[in-house]
């Protein structure tokens, strides 16, 4: 008995032929479909590793760019809170000032002295309440705050709020009295 192998040179190299154009099409089609030359690794594995260095750092600085943004934010609530502040205290000195005249009668003293006591009031009401976030900026509970504002260690940022209340030792807690 004898037995015949017969093969389709023709039909073979159809078939390889067939079979590396699937390839080339299918890793096109990765290609289009991602948007990226480089896929995996067998496509270009230094360019793989640079690539996913760079997106990490990306993906680093995108945070810090968020860290600073809130950094920022705080500050200029914070700013926002002292300009009034500054308001206030500037309107308690000219109250002083104007309360040392010797000219002034007895109740326009007491007038001055009940709007410097509504003033400081209110000082302390904007340290009580200015917050960021639920937390509170003025009131000498915010202390100081690091902000990482770089994709890599030691590139922070330091923001420290002190306490803006008039009853604070720091801010000179004085108080005005009539005679």
């Amino acid at each position: 008995m004898a037995v015949n192998v017969n093969t389709n040179v023709s039909a073979m190299t159809a078939q390889r032929y067939l079979n590396n154009a699937n390839s080339a099409q299918q890793t096109s089609m990765e290609r289009l479909a991602s948007g990226s030359k480089i896929n995996s690794a067998k496509d270009d594995a230094a360019g793989l590793q640079i690539s996913n260095r760079l997106n990490v750092q990306s993906r680093g600085l995108d945070v810090a760019v968020r860290n600073a943004n809130d950094g920022i934010s705080i500050a200029q609530t914070a700013e926002g809170a002292m300009n009034e502040t500054t308001n206030i205290l500037q309107r308690m000195r000219d109250l002083s000032l104007q309360s040392a005249n010797g000219s002034n009668s007895k109740s326009e003293r007491v007038a001055i002295q009940e709007e410097v006591t509504a003033l400081n009031d209110e000082l302390n009401r904007i340290a009580e309440t200015t917050s960021f976030g639920g937390n509170k900026l003025l009131n000498g509970t915010h202390g100081t705050k690091s902000f990482q504002i770089g994709a890599d260690n030691g590139e922070a940022v330091m923001l420290e709020l002190k306490d803006m209340r008039s009853d604070n030792a720091q801010m000179g807690g004085k108080s005005y009295q009539t005679e």
